[in-house]
């Protein structure tokens, strides 16, 4: 199995390293990622520029591609022109904080998975909760023991997976205790908006996002709320964004350019 691995934290972060060495009991792993760290890049890619890669070698040892673009460049390039050959799997991570609720729209980790996915190639995003003593071996270990379930229960299935671990999980691995794996969907409460409002020495105001006010807790079981609790999650995600149940309904609405309101205007 070729397995090609990507992030949004640059090609020298910790959880790049570490997944790289768990996932060879996997396959042969090529590492094609961003060569400076990416983080909350979303979906970009480049195309009104050159994009230039170069190889990164560990002494003797080659270590990947660094690619000066996105995470979804890396993926992209490492698919189309790096890996030589078909690519049977996409990882992107370990990211160093959790990519959970509305998060993962914003994740350049998950969007170098979702990559993977426009190719039809089992892809799945990794992300362990931030820490500054962050156990990313054991967050690996964590990561490919479920990649490999997956494997199993999915066989080539082009599916497309979202993995997050929290400190506590962790913890219990390293402590012999395998904390409980839940498949759960990813949280859509809004959080984050809250900004604090400063001026710059020349009186220009700016504003500092916050991670404030958190999301609103849910009677259902989502990823933030597992998480919270100390389990770790899979959730599956799809990148198709019509929403089929209002198209389904639209098709009843006969939409055209000869309508003329009756009455008063609506808007």
């Amino acid at each position: 199995m070729k397995i090609l691995l990507a992030n949004d934290d640059g090609i020298h972060a910790p959880g790049i390293l570490a997944m790289r060495k768990a996932l060879v009991q996997l396959g042969e792993v090529l590492v094609v990622a961003p060569a400076t760290e990416q983080s909350g890049v979303g979906h970009s890619i480049t195309y009104l520029s050159p994009l230039t890669c170069k190889e990164v070698f560990d002494g003797e040892v080659f270590r990947g591609w660094a690619v000066d673009g996105s995470p979804a460049d890396s993926v992209k390039l490492g698919v189309s022109e790096l890996a030589g050959g078909k690519v049977d799997l996409i990882v992107s991570g370990i990211n160093g904080g959790l990519n959970a609720g509305i998060n993962v729209l914003y994740s350049g980790t998950v969007a170098a998975a979702i990559e993977g996915a426009f190719f039809r190639i089992p892809s799945i995003a990794v992300s362990l909760e931030f820490d500054p003593h962050a156990d990313f071996d054991a967050a690996a270990e964590i990561a490919v023991s479920i990649i490999r379930q997956i494997l199993m229960h999915q066989g080539t299935a082009s599916e497309l997976y979202n993995i997050n671990i929290p400190t506590a999980a962790t913890a219990a691995y390293r402590a012999g205790t395998m904390p409980e794996v839940h498949c759960v969907p990813m949280g859509v409460e809004r959080y984050g908006d809250h900004y604090i409002k400063r001026q710059d020495p020349k009186g220009r105001n700016y504003y500092w996002s916050t991670n404030d006010p958190p999301p609103k807790p849910t009677e259902h079981e989502t990823d933030l709320n597992a998480l919270f609790a100390g389990f770790v999650t899979v959730t599956p995600l799809q990148f198709d964004m019509t929403k089929q149940s209002l198209l389904d309904r639209m098709s009843q609405w006969e939409l055209n350019l000869n309508y003329k309101p009756e009455g008063s205007r609506l808007l």
